[in-house]
């Protein structure tokens, strides 16, 4: 088990959303990487959290950030929007996801939560796509799946790309009937890219850090070029 926080004496204190649970183990590894002179994002390690965690949501490709803000950014980024382009959102998540819209040009165009789950409310969707809309970024909300089939099913009628926010649903599974068959599938399996984030309050931390997960084979290579950054 970790040890609790020690609060440095005259500092404010603050009610922790949660804390992690840090023990011999992390300490060892972060030694290692350290000691390897592996901190910088090709390293040995990085690639093999890229593999395995793409691999445990289903993806093949997986692109690690600095943290999720940067994630739902890269995938922003690699939809080569125009300014005044929109992406449809839900009114209820972090301020993250309005600002990776903003930071290359596009509008968010919100779209009201359902009061029951908190996701964004899948039936507005449809009314609220424009001549400029481009994109549909639902958020899985404190570990509860949107549910996805309907967001789905009206993208490919449009032709709009999916950005899943998974960042706060590591691990989730939805129940999903498109095909047919009932089948569930994890949280960052869904649409054209899916975003996460390890921040230290969430299921799986690194401290900081992110990663965008896909199967587009151009989407990972433009990924992994912007990250650098690229051009």
């Amino acid at each position: 088990m970790g040890t609790k926080r020690r609060w440095p004496e005259g500092t404010r204190q603050v009610i922790p959303v949660s804390e992690p649970d840090l023990g011999p183990a992390e300490f060892a590894a972060v030694t290692e990487a350290i000691l390897a002179g592996q901190i910088s994002s090709v390293s040995v390690d990085v690639r093999i959290f890229e593999e395995r965690w793409a691999t445990y949501c289903g993806r093949r490709h997986g692109v690690a950030v600095s943290n999720g803000t940067a994630a739902l950014q890269l995938a922003v980024a690699c939809l080569d929007l125009k300014p005044g382009d929109e992406i449809i959102m839900p009114t209820f998540t972090i301020m993250s996801c309005a600002l990776a819209a903003a930071h290359c040009g596009a509008i968010p165009r919100l779209v009201d939560a359902n009061p029951r789950s908190w996701c964004m409310d899948t039936g507005a969707i449809r009314n609220a796509i424009g001549p400029r809309t481009r994109a549909i970024m639902p958020v899985h909300i404190y570990g509860h799946p949107v549910d996805m089939d309907p967001i789905l099913d009206v993208a490919e009628q449009h032709g709009l790309a999916v950005i899943e926010d998974a960042a706060a649903a590591h691990g989730a599974e939805y129940r999903s009937a498109r095909g047919g068959v009932e089948t569930w599938f994890r949280c960052g399996s869904f649409g054209s890219m899916s975003c996460f984030s390890f921040y230290a309050n969430k299921l799986l931390t690194t401290g900081e850090g992110g990663m965008l997960v896909t199967d587009d084979d151009g989407l990972a290579q433009r990924a992994r070029l912007l990250r650098k950054p690229g051009v």
